[in-house]
């Protein structure tokens, strides 16, 4: 019983994210979302009460699941600044290919033009690529002087942007390629001599199996 009720707590939420990327907050209804999820509205209710309180589950399931993302690459990548580009090309995969990710970031933006801010994302994120540049500096792939604190939030912001208009202009089919240009732009101004090349390296290569822009 209780993984019937897990399973049909995540088909809601799937079909929430799906519903909210695609109509936005104030379109989506609670009838496209039962469409979606596959579900009757009574299970739907058994879990969530509101259509706000089903927006702010996507959210942090997509806040989750970055975080789960950023987690995997620093234990799996020894070296920080490679850890840090890979990490943002986990979360541009996530963005490219999971639903989940996709209608949270959406309504990370609209949440916070009608309720106030949804600011937790977006300062873990600062504080995850503030401890990683502390790293790196450490380990002396950072020209000397760089503040670390103006890089992370930087490079949340120009991540941010980066993904937006992406997804305004073309729907994030281009979004890989846009990010390979923000690291070619950023990279040359931070990176230590010697780390360049490895690190330029590593922002231009291919995006993993898995993750095609979904249509």
């Amino acid at each position: 019983m209780q993984q019937r009720a897990e399973n049909t707590r995540q088909a809601v939420l799937m079909g929430a994210a799906v519903s909210f990327e695609k109509f936005g907050y104030g379109t989506a209804s609670l009838s496209t979302i039962l469409a979606h999820a596959g579900v009757t509205k009574g299970a739907m209710y058994f879990h969530f009460s509101s259509k706000e309180e089903l927006a702010h589950a996507v959210i942090d399931a997509q806040h989750h699941m970055a975080m789960d993302g950023l987690r995997a690459i620093i234990d799996d990548v020894p070296v920080a600044l490679d850890a840090l580009i890979l990490a943002s090309q986990e979360m541009a995969r996530q963005l490219v290919v999971e639903p989940i990710a996709r209608g949270g970031m959406r309504l990370t933006l609209e949440i916070g033009s009608i309720r106030g801010p949804v600011q937790r994302p977006y300062l873990d994120w600062i504080e995850s690529i503030r401890v990683l540049a502390e790293r790196a500096a450490r380990e002396g792939d950072l020209i000397e002087g760089v503040d670390v604190d103006a890089l992370a939030r930087f490079v949340v912001g120009a991540f941010t942007g980066v993904q937006t208009l992406s997804d305004v202009l073309y729907g994030r089919s281009d979004l890989y390629a846009r990010l390979t240009e923000m690291w070619r732009l950023l990279l040359p101004a931070i990176a230590a001599p010697h780390a360049l090349d490895r690190v330029r390296a590593l922002a231009d290569g291919e995006p993993r199996k898995g993750t095609e822009p979904v249509t």
